[in-house]
């Protein structure tokens, strides 16, 4: 297997393993822990270090996950003084462990691979160079760790999704039915620490975030239910990594900004063109509401003016712009839409309303 190739399987298996958690993140509105943590793990990372003075060691990743942990408890434990909201709680722990981890790298561990910008940027190019073996099958160590993450992940989800799902949409009906949603959101939190913990050696703790959140955010504006929700960010997070790759090598650029700036990309796309959700689908249908509104207005107005002296004045189509304060052009295209709607029917230069736009008025003025 060539380097490109595995540098592209890897991605996809980051990509995979961060967009699984990354939806119950960004449905339950706490997208900025996935920052807080993918930062504050290097304070884990160092003093794991400190203690076992090996990079390759399991403790490390051990110490990083329960830094994972330890940085939601506090931010929940200051929250729950309610002197500072959640987004407050995450700007003051988040600095602080990072800051602390970055201060003992400088004063501790100069001399070892663990400067700001790989921690912060990564490079998901050398990871074919560091390689394991297992069951005599030669891989990078990074698909190995992180094929096992995404299995830990899918059977987290698999085996706890229905408690998942209803925690995050009803955390007081899943409480009386039995349910704990403390301890779901320790679990889920935990496999966010262990993901990023993962990711973090490969694609660096920017990519993490934008893994994390970006897939995930798109899919949530191209449907409503969990399951294809889930489907979506993982399938948008391998397509934007695949295409970051490809962007990284036509321009020769870093391959962690690349994939960062095309998942970007790709929920700026959904947020413009979404069916549903999207920029345009939302103008479309505020002009649609315009005219609808526009036709209850002119149907409202006819009822009542009608059998009044003022009638023939009031439903002159050439008048009816000065009486509405409508622009010609305005008038003209709300009665081709009444019209074509059997709302209204021209007698003349008047409009008189048919049983139907008679009942739309009716409907119009009670509200």
């Amino acid at each position: 297997m060539s380097p490109q190739l595995e540098i592209q399987l890897i991605a996809m298996l980051v990509a995979a393993a961060c967009a699984l958690p990354g939806v119950f993140l960004v449905l339950r509105r706490t997208a900025m822990v996935s920052d807080a943590i993918s930062h504050t793990i290097l304070f884990g990372i160092v003093i794991g270090f400190l203690v076992v003075r090996d990079l390759a060691s399991p403790w490390l990743m051990a110490g990083a996950t329960l830094t994972g942990v330890l940085t939601v408890w506090l931010v929940e434990l200051l929250t729950r003084t309610r002197r500072v909201h959640e987004d407050a709680a995450i700007g003051l722990v988040f600095p602080l462990l990072f800051s602390l981890a970055v201060i003992m790298i400088s004063r501790f561990a100069g001399n070892v691979h663990l400067d700001n910008d790989a921690v912060l940027l990564g490079e998901i190019g050398f990871a074919p160079f560091d390689r394991l073996v297992l069951l005599g099958v030669d891989l990078p160590r990074a698909m190995w760790v992180m094929g096992g993450i995404l299995a830990a992940n899918l059977l987290f989800i698999g085996v706890c999704y229905k408690e998942l799902k209803l925690s995050t949409f009803d955390a007081g009906l899943a409480t009386a039915l039995g349910f704990s949603p403390a301890l779901l959101h320790y679990g889920l939190m935990t496999l966010v620490s262990l993901t990023a913990v993962g990711a973090f050696d490969a694609v660096g703790a920017i990519l993490v975030v934008a893994l994390m959140i970006g897939p995930p955010a798109a899919a949530y504006l191209l449907t409503d239910r969990l399951a294809r929700m889930v489907g979506l960010s993982v399938a948008i997070g391998a397509l934007s990594a695949l295409a970051g790759y490809w962007l990284a090598r036509t321009l020769d650029t870093t391959i962690a900004g690349a994939m960062a700036t095309m998942i970007g990309v790709s929920f700026a796309l959904v947020f413009v063109f979404a069916p549903q959700r999207g920029m345009i689908a939302l103008l479309r249908r505020r002009a649609g509401q315009r005219w609808i509104v526009a036709q209850q207005m002119l149907a409202a107005h006819l009822l009542q003016h009608e059998g009044t002296p003022a009638a023939e004045d009031e439903s002159r189509l050439s008048t009816l712009g000065e009486h509405l304060r409508w622009s010609p052009g305005f008038v003209v295209g709300v009665v081709r839409r009444a019209e074509a709607g059997d709302l209204v029917r021209r007698d003349g230069d008047a409009l008189r309303l048919t049983a139907r736009g008679r009942a739309l008025a009716v409907a119009a003025m009670t509200r």
